[in-house]
């Protein structure tokens, strides 16, 4: 039905803390907190599950199920299984750093590179 990470990136979108959603869907603060933690699918009573879903709902998020396609329009962030990113492999259990390389137009730790700041390998 909805996952721990789901939960949160739902928070992030909307920027409101784990205090003001357990406000919002009449959880308790405890709840929200286990749920949240929770890897996979969140398990719990299904109607506190429904009255977190709603609450998400109401406020305009639209939680997209594995291998779903979204129905509604607007901006949205899906994660895949896996996925390289420059500077980064992530999958959704581990991150692992790997060594960062410059590339123009692109952020490097944090910073946009540029051609007049990106390092060509093998000149200083």
């Amino acid at each position: 039905m909805i996952t721990g990470a789901q939960m949160r990136a739902a928070r992030a979108l909307l920027g409101i803390d784990q205090r003001q959603l357990a406000r919002l869907s009449g959880v308790s603060l405890p709840t929200i907190q286990r749920m949240e933690s929770s890897d996979g699918t969140v398990r719990g009573v299904v109607g506190t599950l429904t009255r977190v879903v709603e609450a998400f709902d109401a406020a305009g998020i639209e939680l997209i199920g594995e291998n779903v396609r979204s129905a509604g329009g607007g901006r949205g962030v899906r994660l895949r299984r896996s996925t390289a990113v420059t500077g980064a492999v992530f999958d959704q259990k581990h991150i692992r750093r790997e060594p960062d390389v410059a590339v123009p137009g692109v952020a490097v730790s944090g910073r946009a590179a540029n051609a007049s700041t990106a390092k060509t390998p093998g000149k200083t």
